[in-house]
């Protein structure tokens, strides 16, 4: 699909790459410029290494791309670099602020001179921001932890760099808006994602909650705060989970767990219903799938 598009990848470690690499899999040409000698952070995020010594976190975002050594502190390789941005369709960069224009790159000069050039920066908190970008930190800060783990335990984090994930794939899909805009209009064309702003998004239904109520969202452990009953239960020999997403799928769910007075009660047919009296529907459910196995 991407098919004759080149891409000029300035960025490390994970938002940045994972967005070139999306771009690499729909079938554009990913050149990717890393630091002389210690080249990517993550080449050195291990164990686990392959046979060949590669760690398995670059592995995972830097697929379908070549890799070309440069300083931007040298002027050879900073010729190599424009030469590159010359050829590109794209060019994506995660540099701290104020680093390119240190070095010679004007990202609004390069625009002009390359009428057709895409350019997407991607950052921890924002282009006027000096904060570097760690998902750990933004998913505290953005609220994350607050909803992530059991309801009397401590803020949790979730078990992937999710932040950085997600700013990586708002990235491709604003690189994909700006390269179908380019042949219409020149505006556009300076595309900014910052992991903040994407893990904030990324709160989608509980920032909804929290703007619809008034109040402060809370962690539900395997819980829904929206849905009764999905979540986890606990079988006789292991745990498995229950997901009802409608009124439909709760009278089926209640029939085959054979739930008596509570699958037969007319104040459960509705999920409003079911969230009202969530302790009782959860008890009946919980005893019920502790006296079979998981299998069962």
């Amino acid at each position: 699909m991407l098919r004759g598009i080149n891409v000029l990848d300035l960025s490390r470690v994970l938002a940045g790459p994972l967005a070139t690499m999306l771009l690499g899999d729909l079938g554009a040409n990913i050149i990717k410029v890393e630091r002389p000698h210690s080249g990517d952070d993550t080449r050195g995020w291990g164990p686990p290494f392959d046979s060949s010594g590669e760690s398995a976190y670059y592995l995972s975002v830097n697929r379908n791309k070549k890799s070309v050594a440069a300083d931007l502190t040298s002027a050879m390789d900073r010729e190599l670099i424009r030469s590159l941005i010359a050829g590109a369709d794209v060019v994506v960069d995660n540099f701290k602020q104020g680093m390119l224009a240190r070095n010679g790159f004007d990202v609004r000069h390069l625009l002009h001179e390359h009428p057709r050039l895409v350019w997407c920066t991607i950052t921890g908190f924002g282009p006027e921001s000096v904060r570097a970008g760690y998902d750990f930190v933004v998913q505290a800060e953005q609220g994350w932890m607050a909803i992530t783990g059991e309801p009397d335990g401590a803020p949790m984090k979730v078990g992937v760099a999710l932040a950085d994930v997600v700013a990586g794939k708002d990235a491709c899909i604003a690189i994909l808006a700006a390269l179908v805009a380019r042949a219409s209009s020149a505006r556009g064309r300076h595309v900014t994602i910052s992991l903040a702003a994407s893990a904030t998004a990324a709160l989608v239904n509980v920032a909804q909650n929290a703007l619809v109520t008034n109040e402060e969202p809370r962690r539900w452990g395997n819980a829904h705060p929206n849905l009764v009953p999905y979540q986890l239960f606990d079988a006789s020999d292991r745990s498995l989970v229950i997901a009802v997403g409608n009124d439909a799928q709760w009278l089926s769910c209640a029939r085959a767990l054979d739930l008596g007075e509570v699958a037969s009660d007319p104040r459960l047919t509705t999920n409003a219903g079911r969230i009202a009296e969530r302790e009782r529907v959860i008890a009946a459910i919980s005893a019920r799938i502790a006296q079979q196995t998981a299998a069962h």
